[in-house]
C-alpha cells in the first residue's frame, strides 16, 4: 500500500508528465547510495523540479491541515518536518553548484527561482490554519511525553513560524512577504558580484624581474595561469591561491600595493559588479522584517537561537577579548616595524607591506616558511593523514569510489565507514580553485541525515576548498595554512558525518551559529601536533619524514603575530555587529560606516579608499548576518575542549568517543550548553584560549 506522500507526489507527475520525462530528479537514483546523478542532470531539469516541489509540498501542507484528527506530535510536527522531499531533493545540488560549480545559466535559474520559493517558504509559515495546528500542539508540551529531541523539534517548529511572521497581522503579513522576497534576490545578486569581480581580475607580467622574491613554486603557478589563459608570461589574480604568495614574498612595493588594492578596493568602484547598493538594501531590508516582527535590532531576531542570546553578550566577549589581546597586537606591529626599519624601509607599514615583512621576520626568528614546509604537505600525503586523523579518534574509514557521479572531475567521492564496515555517509572532496567556484573553503551536504521508520537515512557531505594546485613541475604541495584549514572543514564534515538523530533538521550541522564551529575549529589543534605530523608528513620526492626540528619551529612559531590576527578577526565581528545594530535606515558612505565600526580594532594604517563590506559574503550573502563572531565564540569553546585532550591525550579514545557520542552524533537535538557540559562537565572559559595563545601563562 502507497503512502499519502507517494501518492501525492504521483499525481504531481503524472500532471506534468511532459516536462517530467527523462528528468532525473523525478526518478529513484541508481547511483552508489542513491547519490546524485551529476552526469545526468541538465540545467532545463531544475526549474520544473523545482515547481514540482513546491506544488508537492502545497498538497502535503494541506493534508496536515485538512485532517479531521485532532493536532498531534506526529501528525503536524513530525508530518511537517517530513514534508518538501522532491523540493530539497532539486534545491540542494543547485545552493552547492552555485558556490562550488557555476555559470550563467545556473544564476539565472537561482534568480527565477529565488523569489518564488521565498513565497511559497511565506506561504508556509503564514498559514494561519497551518499554525494554528502547530500552536495547538505546542500549548500541550507539558503535557506531551516527548524525547529531547522530540522537545527541540517542537520549539524549532513553533519559534520557526512565530520568527517568520506567523503573528503578524494580515497586511504586515503582506509587508513580510515582498521585503522578504527582496532580501533573497538581494543576498543573491551581492555573492555573484563578488564571484564575477573576483574573476574579472587579471593581470599579465612579461618582464620577470617584476617578480623578484616569489620561490620557484609561485612562479611556476602563475605562470600555470597565464598558459591556461593562453598567454605567455605569469598571470597575477585575485583567487588566494595567487593574491596570499604574491603579497608574502614579491619585492616589488608598487607592484604589491597595485594588488592590495585591487583586492582591496573589489565591488566598490562603480560598474555592474558595485555592491554598495545592495549593502545599503539588504541592511535595510532586514532592519525593516526585524522591527516587523518585534526586535529593535536584526542582531536582537538573529540571536533568539543563539548561545549568545543577546547583543549585550556578542559585545562583552568581542570587548574582553580586545582588551586581552591589543596591547600584544600593537607590539607585534611595532616589531614587524622595526625589523622593516633595519631592512631599508623608510617608511611606515602600510597593509601591502604587512605579509612581506612579517613573513620575513617570521623566517628570521623562527627559520620556518610556508616554501620549507610545502614539500612535505604533498595533497594526497595530507589526504592520508587528515583521513587518518578520523580512523584513530573514531574509527573510522575511508574508500574512495570513482562510480559515484561528480560535478566535476576534480571532485572525489568516498565512501566512510565505521570500524565495523558499517555505511555511514558519502564525502565528497573538492580542493582546487576554479573561476566557477567562489574564494575560500565551506562545508555543506548533499544530502541530510535521519532516521524515518526503522531506514537511518545516511549524509552525503561536500568539502570545499581552494588549495595550491599541480603545476607541470609539481604534485599540489599545500602550505601549513592550508593543511589547517583542510582539518577545519573535516572537522565540519565529521559534525554532518557522524550526525545520529531521528529528525534531519535538527542532524548534523544544524545547529546554533556560535556553536558549529566547535567540530571544526577543534581539529586544528592537531595541525601542529608532532604524533599528527610524524603519520604523514614527508618529503613528496626523497619520503623523508618531515624533520622534528621543523615541527619544533611549527610549535614554537604558533603564536607569531597571534594577537593581530585576532585582533583583525575581531574587527569583522564588530563590522558585523554595527551592521545589523543599526536601529535606523542606513543611508550614509559604505567606507565611511566601516572604518567607524572598526576603529577600535584598528592596528595596520587606514587605506581610507578602500572597504570590505562589498566582499563581506559571509554576512551578506551567507548565513553569518550577525553572527560572524561565532568564530571566535566557539574558540573559547575549541580551545576549552582541546585542553580535555591534551591532558589526557591528543588520540586518547575515551575522550574521542565522548566528544562524539555527546558533540557530533547529537546534533542540535538539545541546547549546546547542555552537550558541551557533557562532554566538559563544566561551562568554558576564556582561560584556555589566553593560555593557547600565549596572553595568560
Amino acid at each position: 500500500m502507497k503512502s499519502t506522500k507517494q501518492i501525492l507526489l504521483m499525481t504531481i507527475i503524472t500532471a506534468s508528465a511532459s516536462l517530467q520525462a527523462g528528468n532525473p530528479f523525478f526518478e529513484t537514483y541508481d547511483t552508489p547510495h542513491q547519490t546524485i546523478p551529476f552526469n545526468l542532470i541538465k540545467t532545463e531539469h531544475y526549474f520544473p523540479a523545482f515547481e514540482a516541489g513546491m506544488k508537492q509540498q502545497d498538497k502535503e501542507i494541506e493534508a496536515i491541515i485538512n485532517n479531521p484528527e485532532a493536532p498531534t506530535f506526529d501528525n503536524v510536527i513530525v508530518a511537517l518536518e517530513h514534508s518538501g522531499e522532491l523540493l530539497n531533493k532539486v534545491g540542494s545540488p543547485l545552493n552547492n553548484l552555485l558556490s562550488a560549480q557555476t555559470n550563467d545559466e545556473l544564476q539565472d535559474i537561482a534568480e527565477k527561482v529565488s523569489p518564488l520559493l521565498s513565497e511559497h517558504s511565506n506561504s508556509i509559515h503564514l498559514n494561519e490554519k497551518l499554525f494554528e495546528r502547530v500552536k495547538a500542539v505546542y500549548n500541550q508540551k507539558d503535557k506531551l511525553e516527548l524525547t529531547p529531541e522530540q522537545q527541540m523539534l517542537l520549539k524549532e517548529t513553533f519559534e520557526g513560524f512565530v520568527n517568520n511572521g506567523a503573528n503578524l497581522s494580515d497586511n504586515d503579513k503582506v509587508t513580510y512577504r515582498q521585503l522578504t522576497k527582496e532580501l533573497s534576490l538581494l543576498t543573491l545578486q551581492y555573492g555573484q558580484n563578488v564571484l564575477k569581480e573576483t574573476n574579472k581580475y587579471n593581470l599579465l607580467i612579461i618582464d620577470k624581474s617584476l617578480l623578484t622574491g616569489l620561490p620557484a613554486d609561485v612562479m611556476d603557478m602563475l605562470a600555470a595561469n597565464a598558459k591556461k589563459a593562453g598567454k605567455e608570461g605569469w598571470l597575477l589574480n585575485l583567487k588566494t591561491t595567487s593574491y596570499v604568495p604574491f603579497m608574502k614574498y614579491a619585492d616589488h612595493r608598487d607592484l604589491r600595493r597595485e594588488m592590495y588594492m585591487a583586492n582591496a578596493t573589489k565591488c566598490m568602484l562603480g560598474g555592474e559588479f558595485d555592491n554598495r547598493q545592495n549593502i545599503q538594501k539588504i541592511v535595510n531590508l532586514r532592519l525593516k522584517i526585524a522591527n516587523l516582527l518585534g526586535y529593535k535590532t536584526y542582531a536582537d531576531y538573529e540571536l533568539i537561537d543563539r548561545m549568545a542570546e543577546k547583543t549585550a553578550n556578542v559585545y562583552n566577549l568581542l570587548d574582553k577579548l580586545r582588551e586581552a589581546y591589543k596591547p600584544t597586537a600593537e607590539k607585534e606591529y611595532a616589531e614587524v616595524q622595526a625589523y622593516a626599519d633595519a631592512h631599508g624601509a623608510y617608511f611606515k607599514l602600510q597593509p601591502w607591506d604587512w605579509m612581506y615583512y612579517s613573513e620575513k621576520l617570521k623566517d628570521e626568528k623562527y627559520a620556518i616558511n610556508d616554501e620549507l614546509l610545502r614539500p612535505y604537505f604533498e595533497l594526497d600525503h595530507v589526504k592520508k593523514g587528515v583521513f587518518g586523523l578520523a580512523t584513530r579518534l573514531y574509527g573510522i574509514h575511508f574508500t574512495k569510489n570513482s562510480n559515484i557521479p561528480v560535478y566535476n572531475p576534480e571532485v572525489d567521492a568516498y565512501e566512510v565507514t565505521d570500524k565495523n564496515g558499517k555505511f555511514l555517509a558519502v564525502l565528497y572532496t573538492d580542493f582546487h580553485p576554479r573561476d566557477e567556484k567562489r574564494a575560500g573553503a565551506w562545508m555543506s551536504d548533499f544530502k541530510p541525515q535521519w532516521i524515518e521508520g526503522k531506514t537511518d537515512n545516511r549524509p552525503q557531505i561536500v568539502i570545499v576548498m581552494n588549495f595550491t594546485r599541480t603545476t607541470d613541475k609539481k604534485p599540489a604541495l599545500l602550505t601549513f595554512d592550508e593543511v589547517t584549514t583542510f582539518l577545519h572543514e573535516f572537522g565540519h564534515s565529521l559534525h554532518g558525518m557522524l550526525t545520529k538523530c531521528t529528525y534531519q533538521s535538527l542532524s548534523g550541522t544544524n545547529v546554533y551559529r556560535d556553536f558549529v564551529e566547535l567540530p571544526s575549529q577543534i581539529m586544528e589543534n592537531w595541525a601542529s601536533e608532532k604524533e599528527f605530523l610524524d603519520g604523514f608528513a614527508e618529503h613528496y620526492q626523497t619520503g623523508e619524514k618531515i624533520p622534528a626540528e621543523l615541527i619544533q619551529k611549527i610549535k614554537a612559531a604558533e603564536n607569531f603575530n597571534v594577537a593581530y590576527f585576532t585582533m583583525r578577526q575581531l574587527s569583522f565581528g564588530y563590522l558585523d555587529m554595527a551592521w545589523h545594530t543599526l536601529q535606523k535606515p542606513f543611508k550614509g558612505s559604505v567606507v565611511d560606516f566601516e572604518k567607524q565600526a572598526m576603529e577600535s580594532t584598528q592596528i595596520l594604517p587606514l587605506v581610507p579608499e578602500t572597504s570590505m563590506s562589498p566582499t563581506f559574503s559571509h554576512i551578506f550573502a551567507g548565513g553569518y548576518a550577525a553572527g560572524y563572531y561565532s568564530y571566535k565564540w566557539a574558540e573559547v569553546l575549541d580551545a576549552d575542549a582541546f585542553s580535555v585532550f591534551s591532558k589526557n591525550g591528543i588520540f586518547d579514545k575515551k575522550t574521542a568517543d565522548s566528544f562524539r557520542q555527546n558533540i557530533l552524533e547529537n546534533g542540535g537535538t538539545e541546547h549546546p550548553m547542555v552537550l558541551y557540559k557533557r562532554f566538559r562537565g563544566q561551562e568554558p572559559t576564556i582561560d584556555a584560549l589566553l593560555k593557547r595563545t600565549g596572553i595568560m601563562l
